[in-house]
């Protein structure tokens, strides 16, 4: 009596133990339970096991059998430039310093670093409203690169588009605080030097970076006391080889046939513009696609370091900007709307 009532608990366990191992290894719910672990994002199961001990995957197992419902997507490769005929920047070329050379042959012989049909673009007195945004969006749209020498009260006006500039990368230098002649006979050491280095110091301020070591005189005036103080301050003089006369200019037309003119004279050079100018803003795009045309190419300079402000000056410029709050009332008590 006892064995029967043994055998038959024991084929009760065994039932119980077939139905048990049925259910989890051929049930719906097994399946579904794989397919929400293995299909699972990639973020997901990272965070969720980022503290836990990796385990082993047997051989036999094959992990990704049941991962995806569609072919994963390749990597898309990063277009360098929208425009397939865009004149673009043929080299770039890193700038060191040490001891302020000089360059464009108006002024400076020494460096003569460019090969025929090679140009540099450079534009000074900006940043301004309308015309600088029409340069920086006629240089993108020919996916190219220039040398901007902005004024440094400018800066402080328009930080907004100084930084959209820094932001393209195009170089950033300084043209002096206030577009001061450095050369002139009323014109100090010490003025000089503080034309330099409050330029600088609102250019740091307006984009929030230090600049590059690129300065370039106003007028191309360079004063011998002033040269040597950049040269002990490691920051590079630009001069050019090629004035358009950008600010002389009664139309865009005629920018563009000075430039390509006089391009075409020396065979390549640093081309000097100016960003602040209306024509020049106007000219640009149709220059771009003559220089394209006639096989030119842009070099792009950059600085091999940025330059180091000095404290005194920044310092000054924060807090000489720092006005006088005239009145504490709200505008709405100040200003009020009496007929529209």
């Amino acid at each position: 009596m006892r064995n029967a009532l043994g055998l038959m608990l024991a084929s009760v366990g065994a039932a119980v133990v077939i139905v048990a191992v049925w259910f989890w290894t051929s049930s719906p719910r097994a399946d579904l339970a794989v397919a929400a672990t293995v299909s699972a994002p990639p973020a997901e199961r990272l965070a969720a096991t980022a503290s836990a001990k990796p385990v082993p995957i047997p051989e036999d197992v094959d992990a990704t059998a049941a991962i995806l419902a569609k072919p994963p997507v390749p990597p898309q490769p990063k277009t360098a430039c929208a425009n397939p005929d865009a004149l673009g920047v043929s080299r770039v070329v890193e700038i060191d310093t040490m001891g302020g050379p000089g360059f464009g042959f108006a002024h400076f012989k020494q460096l003569d670093f460019l090969t025929d049909k090679e140009i540099v673009l450079t534009f000074d007195d900006g940043p301004w409203p309308a015309n600088t945004p029409s340069v920086l969006k006629a240089l993108a749209d020919e996916c190219t690169k220039a040398v901007f020498f902005p004024i440094g009260k400018h800066a402080t006006y328009h930080p907004e588009i100084l930084k959209q500039v820094a932001a393209a990368g195009h170089s950033v230098g300084a043209h002096t605080w206030s577009h001061a002649n450095l050369n002139a006979k009323k014109m100090n050491e010490q003025q000089a030097k503080q034309e330099i280095e409050k330029g600088f110091s609102a250019v740091k301020l307006a984009l929030g970076a230090a600049p590059s070591p690129f300065f370039r005189f106003p007028q191309l005036q360079h004063g011998p006391a002033a040269m040597a103080y950049l040269g002990s301050r490691n920051v590079a003089i630009f001069s050019c080889d090629v004035d358009s006369f950008d600010f002389k200019a009664k139309d865009a037309t005629q920018i563009i046939n000075s430039v390509m003119t006089k391009l075409e004279k020396s065979g390549k050079g640093i081309v000097l513009m100016h960003d602040f100018q209306k024509h020049t803003a106007e000219a640009l795009p149709g220059l771009l696609r003559r220089l394209k045309a006639g096989g030119y190419k842009v070099v792009q300079m950059k600085a091999k370091a940025p330059l180091q402000t000095l404290a005194e000056y920044d310092e000054g410029l924060v807090k000489d900007m720092k006005l006088p709050v005239a009145s504490a009332r709200p505008v709405n008590n100040v200003v009020q709307t009496v007929t529209e």
